[in-house]
């Protein structure tokens, strides 16, 4: 079995919507002769989840059970290292013995590393019926590691998890561990329990123990008397200060309890105490210690949302075992690991640990008598080993009142205020209790999972907080996908959202855009460039052109949009990415209008059967747009109720019921160049339709279509006409069947010579790029024919050689010539076309032929105007671009 390729797609994708991690692997997997029910026996001897299961048949020719195993074996074995998962797929490709086999993921690199896993298994299984115990031991600890690695830490994930309950988006944005809630102008951040509305001037003060102590006293509120100190030689004076042993000797700053002895009894004991506190902080607090229990009082957004008892890290002796043992019994519980990833953490045995026993006349030898409480630590942290007890139902109303005046004096909108008291259910005031410490970014874990008590959704109100009831979290999302067409409609229709007020961000094959300017130039269409959008706290409308690549090779990078719009399925890239036929590039389209939610519109083009047959399997609302007004899908759909655009009488109009709304006359569209571009038709009525579903009146759609131009500037590439005198020019990144097709129906129009400047990208196929020759020879009077810088694997003239091929397969064909560079084309092309002609170009480089038409375009410039050219098909006089 080979690997041949292997990838992580990270949302909505061509085999699931719903289920958006998958790993997706390219097998070879030879025939091997090896019995179903041998396998299936083979595999429960070394996975448990095998072990009762036996195969229902000995597959099939498309696809072995063998391979059908292979994503099974990934899932048992991610399952194995406390990752859970179920959705798998194997479909066969057209190459012999080569299968693509998909399965869930929960974090990215363990898939990864469980697909690489699941394949040796399966082959050692087929080799020798067996796989190391060793092997599998070391499997499921690398995937375990890999967990751990690339999980949030407890809180965040609290936080997460209610965030995606609520349907919030969310993203990571992969610096200092920060997570964005919401989409654009909607969007809050976390960084652990921190949030962006949390104060730097209180974070400042509460991890200043002695300024937020000060503060507190000055407040009235119950603190431990205490002193700072930076030299051990003033230690004495210091204990004397705060009234005396015993204390507690801690860092200025520190956290989870590093650096803190409590219960310190002696000069001797203090004197190590301090050096251990300094190794954490230089400023040392000497304070009296007050014996209690210890309690963390969570408070956010000015309310005590829970309470946990936290016990210091403990075994408890059983008359048999020494304490050592004891440790290593507790360290066996499942709910234990390393640092923060699990419920509890495990005990650790150092110094202070046997400090800590010392002095209770223990060491780690000892046999405690059964029921002794035996303490390995002495403070309370869940992260040294401690547990929580809830005390949420405990705490006194009085208690409650001054934990939210505590977060308040200190400015924090999520705080973890210490209590050291004997009982919480009792006033402060009463126990002669105090309050420690108070924390930013407190960590939930206890709250969220106590070892004793009721676990507390306490990311509850901090989304709450964020969100409170009727706030957005997300902004409009239209997105667009088709063959043809796209960076067009993707343009008009982001066009049309500023026309109506609204700061838009989009994404398209020339760039990324926010507002009026480019923030990223090149082909932006994928996952990367959405993210820019989604992201940035300034956009109020997102528009994303979504390619086919970027759904293949990622999948899309939100989790759902308002408007998916899907404008044509046509023979293009086909045999790429294994999407041999139309049906499948449909499915492939599809997701877009699949992943519109319920309360959105999938926006589909009446006039193409595969885009109007994905209205079945859609959630959303569906819209349709066509250029026949008695089109049978748009009639049923509209005597039923449902929305339209339509071509009629020359108008772009809306359907809407029993009702037709007219936007505007296509010849007063510039788009559409007069009326005589059906496809540029079929754009803005998408366009329109899009922005319409999402509450742009009429009137702004109007005004927005008669301003919008096929310029260089407005979108370069798409049917772009140069006046360059008494000829013109025409550039468009035609490359497929359908834009031929397309460019043909308006050249009909032009009654002059037309010369046409041909290419194809090579990695097309050989009956594709023919096909493209032979449609080239009805459209052009004469033929150059050029090639791509980038010829994507072909040798060079090898895609010429094709165009000429299909050329010379029409039934009659012109003259024809092989340029391969193709501006040298385009300079001949323009030397020779006759007066009153066009020169049309598809050009692989579309500034650099710009570019050269811009230039030529100057020339015909008089006195610093340009010299009136009329369109020879709206009989208008065009402006420069």
């Amino acid at each position: 079995m080979k690997m041949l390729k292997i990838q992580a797609l990270r949302g909505p994708n061509y085999w699931s919507i719903e289920t958006p991690c998958l790993v997706l692997m390219r097998v070879e997997v030879p025939e091997l002769r090896i019995s179903a029910a041998k396998l299936y026996r083979d595999l429960g001897r070394i996975l448990p989840s095998f072990a009762d299961l036996y195969p229902e048949s000995e597959g099939s020719k498309e696809v072995p059970v063998i391979v059908s195993l292979i994503p099974e074996v990934a899932l048992a074995l991610q399952g194995l290292a406390g990752m859970t998962g179920t959705f798998h797929r194997v479909k066969p490709t057209l190459e012999p013995h080569i299968y693509q086999i998909v399965f869930e993921y929960q974090i990215e690199e363990a898939g990864r590393y469980a697909a690489r896993a699941a394949l040796r298994l399966c082959q050692s299984i087929a080799d020798t019926g067996t796989y190391s115990a060793s092997e599998l031991e070391q499997d499921v600890a690398d995937l375990q590691e890999l967990r751990l690695d690339g999980q949030m830490g407890p809180s965040t994930e609290s936080i997460v998890a209610e965030a995606r309950a609520r349907r919030i988006p969310v993203i990571d944005l992969g610096s200092r561990a920060m997570i964005q809630l919401g989409y654009g102008q909607h969007q809050r951040r976390i960084q652990a329990t921190l949030s962006n509305q949390t104060g730097i001037l209180a974070v400042e003060l509460a991890c200043d123990k002695e300024g937020t102590k000060r503060i507190l006293g000055d407040s009235g509120v119950p603190v431990p008397r205490g002193t700072l100190l930076r030299s051990a030689k003033y230690l004495e004076d210091a204990i004397t200060e705060v009234g005396g042993f015993p204390i507690v000797v801690k860092p200025l700053s520190g956290n989870h309890g590093r650096g803190i002895t409590i219960d310190v009894r002696s000069l001797l004991e203090a004197e190590d105490a301090f050096k251990l506190a300094q190794q954490v902080s230089e400023e040392v607090i000497i304070e009296r210690f007050h014996r209690g229990r210890d309690h963390r009082v969570l408070v956010v957004n000015g309310r005590v949302v829970a309470v946990a008892e936290r016990v210091p890290a403990h075994v408890i002796g059983d008359g048999r075992q020494t304490i050592a043992q004891l440790v290593e019994e507790t360290n066996r519980d499942p709910r234990r690991g390393d640092g923060h990833d699990n419920v509890l953490t495990r005990i650790v045995v150092d110094r202070p640990s046997l400090e800590v026993l010392q002095r209770q006349n223990l060491t780690l030898e000892s046999i405690p008598a059964s029921g002794q409480v035996c303490y390995l630590r002495a403070t309370a942290n869940i992260s040294t080993g401690g547990i929580a007890v809830d005390r949420t139902d405990d705490i006194h109303p009085e208690n409650v009142w001054l934990a939210q005046r505590v977060a308040r004096v200190i400015g924090l909108d999520i705080a973890g205020i210490d209590v050291v008291t004997t009982d919480i259910s009792q006033p402060l005031r009463q126990t002669d209790g105090v309050i420690v410490e108070v924390n930013a970014a407190p960590g939930f874990r206890m709250h969220t999972a106590p070892s004793v008590g009721i676990p507390r959704n306490v990311a509850e109100p901090v989304i709450d907080m964020l969100f409170p009831p009727g706030t957005p979290t997300r902004i409009p999302i239209v997105a667009i996908t088709g063959t043809n067409g796209k960076t067009t409609t993707t343009r008009l229709t982001a066009h049309i959202f500023k026309h109506a007020g609204q700061i838009v961000g989009y994404t398209t094959t020339d760039g990324i855009y926010i507002g009026n300017w480019l923030v990223e130039k090149g082909d932006n269409t994928g996952p990367y460039s959405a993210q820019v959008i989604l992201r940035d706290p300034t956009v109020e409308v997102a528009v994303l052109e979504t390619a086919r690549g970027g759904i293949l090779r990622s999948g899309v990078s939100f989790d759902g949009c308002d408007v998916g719009v899907v404008l044509n399925v046509q023979a293009d890239h086909l045999g790429l990415g294994d999407i041999n036929s139309l049906e499948e590039m449909a499915a492939v389209k599809s997701v877009v209008a699949r992943m519109a939610f319920p309360s959105g519109y999938a926006v589909l083009n009446a006039d193409d059967p595969l885009v109007a047959a994905m209205a079945s399997v859609v959630k959303a609302q569906v819209a349709y747009f066509s250029l026949n007004p008695s089109n049978p899908i748009v009639q049923e759909h509209t005597q039923q109720g449902g929305l339209a655009a339509v071509y009629e009488n020359g108008f772009l109009s809306i359907l809407k019921g029993d009702w037709t709304l007219r936007i505007e006359q296509a010849i007063h569209v510039p788009v559409t160049l007069g009326g005589k571009a059906d496809f540029m038709i079929q754009n803005a009525l998408a366009a329109s339709l899009a922005a319409f579903v999402q509450g742009v009146r009429i009137e702004d759609i109007r005004d927005a279509l008669t301003c919008f131009v096929t310029s260089a500037e407005q979108t370069p590439g798409r049917m772009n006409l140069f006046a360059l005198g008494d000829i013109h020019a025409l550039v468009d990144y035609a490359h497929n069947p359908a834009g031929y097709r397309a460019i043909a129906n308006f050249l009909t129009t032009w009654q002059g010579e037309r010369i046409g400047i041909i290419g194809a990208p090579g990695d097309r196929r050989d009956q594709d790029i023919i096909e493209l020759g032979r449609l080239a020879a009805g459209m052009f009077d004469h033929i150059l024919i050029k090639e791509d810088h980038d010829r994507r694997g072909r040798g060079v003239g090898e895609v010429a050689e094709l165009l000429k091929r299909g050329i010379v397969s029409a039934e009659k064909y012109p003259v024809h010539d092989i340029i391969l560079d193709e501006l040298a084309a385009l300079e001949l092309a323009l030397s020779r076309v006759a007066p009153g002609g066009l020169v049309a170009i598809f050009p692989e480089k579309v500034e650099a032929a710009i570019a050269l038409l811009e230039a030529r375009q100057a020339k015909t410039v008089i006195g610093g105007t340009a010299a009136p050219v009329t369109n020879p098909v709206t009989n208008n006089m065009m402006p420069l671009p």
